[in-house]
């Protein structure tokens, strides 16, 4: 299938349309509930709270018999928010740090919930047949029911984004100075941190467990290359997640034998490493570019000093002096030179240079500057 038909097919078929709308939209949510999870540094929650969530899809078909999405992520989101409650509660009430924490109930929870899963596959029942899908994702199982939830809760959720900005904000960046206020803090953290676990929950039947963090923390992190402004942020964040959800199902559809969670966290990377490189203020290139000009205009200055301190010790400014002075000058090259000559600070005559007054203005400008740095 090429790209053409696959166009056609997501306004005609109504499983890509379904897929297509609910992956786009899951990328979304998760990543403007990311971009709260990655300023306040805990990237790791997502992780936590994913594998958090495998013994309550366990538990909830051992209580039902059924394999309802609804009622499996029902269980999904009592465990996660089990799982967040606990890690919260280990961190208040002891010495360890939030990393140990989380490392612990994703491990203690992902365990018990393997180990149900295993128990599950054991027992004279067909009916346990594909729980496993939700480790690894099966974006195909999506329907419409599903798509309109995802959709509620992501109105949901920036009905709460809008009406809490500016508290959301001040605890992200001073909790103390929100204490001071006299915002609930407590009430605050929960409400963000919920919604984190309702979004991880929301995924996990399209990604699966193993990756849904990365579908919350990919989009985040490339928003945050980007910005210095949380609204910029967040907004980039859903952007990067919708256009992750569309594009990675878009090539696995177009693809034989391609899942569609895998594909669409890989499309989530590439965005990442996109913003690493490219991105005009943190990003790598142009932090090379820059380091690079920098470097240049250090060498520019160094050798512009020296030949300052040098016509300083004539009368005349334009005494012209041979190129072998600068020779054994550290920052001298024949393109600093060059670049002199182009800014009219110096005049270049055969193997004779002199300074103009405005590069000896300059050069004077630079060492007075220096002297009061050094004040």
């Amino acid at each position: 299938m090429d790209f053409q038909e696959y166009i056609e097919l997501v306004f005609n078929d109504y499983t890509l349309r379904t897929i297509t709308l609910g992956t786009a939209i899951l990328g979304a949510v998760t990543g403007m509930l990311g971009s709260f999870a990655v300023l306040r540094k805990q990237s790791l929650l997502g992780d936590a709270i994913s594998h958090a969530a495998l013994p309550g899809i366990a538990i909830a078909f051992l209580l039902t018999g059924t394999k309802d999405s609804n009622i499996l992520l029902l269980g999904a989101l009592g465990s996660g928010l089990i799982g967040t409650f606990w890690i919260r509660g280990i961190i208040n009430k002891t010495h360890l740090k939030s990393d140990t924490a989380l490392g612990l109930i994703l491990s203690i929870f992902f365990g018990f919930g393997m180990l149900l899963l295993t128990f599950i596959q054991k027992q004279p029942n067909a009916n346990q047949a594909g729980l496993d899908k939700y480790l690894f994702g099966q974006a195909a199982t999506l329907v419409e029911s599903d798509v309109w939830l995802m959709a509620l809760i992501t109105g949901l959720c920036l009905l709460v984004l809008v009406l809490f900005w500016k508290e959301f904000k001040i605890l992200l960046f001073d909790k103390d100075y929100a204490n001071t206020l006299g915002f609930n803090t407590k009430t605050i953290d929960i409400l963000i941190t919920s919604f984190i676990v309702l979004a991880i929950v929301l995924g996990l039947q399209t990604v699966g467990v193993v990756l849904m963090s990365a579908m919350l923390l990919a989009p985040a992190a490339a928003a945050r290359q980007w910005t210095n402004k949380l609204g910029t942020m967040v907004f980039l964040a859903a952007i990067f997640g919708a256009f992750s959800g569309v594009f990675g199902t878009a090539i696995s559809a177009t693809q034989n034998n391609l899942s569609t969670g895998p594909v669409i966290v890989i499309v989530a990377s590439v965005f990442v490493m996109f913003s690493f490189i490219f991105s005009p203020n943190r990003g790598l290139l142009f932090r090379q570019i820059r380091f690079i000009k920098n470097r240049r205009d250090l060498e520019l200055h160094k050798t512009l000093a020296f030949m300052y301190h040098i016509a300083k010790s004539h009368e005349n400014i334009s005494h012209p002096h041979t190129i072998k002075i600068l020779n054994d000058f550290q920052g001298y090259t024949k393109s600093t030179l060059k670049k002199l000559v182009d800014k009219n600070y110096v005049t270049l005559q055969g193997n004779m240079w002199s300074l103009t007054t405005e590069g000896f203005d300059t050069a004077a400008n630079l060492y007075n500057q220096q002297l009061k740095k050094d004040e």
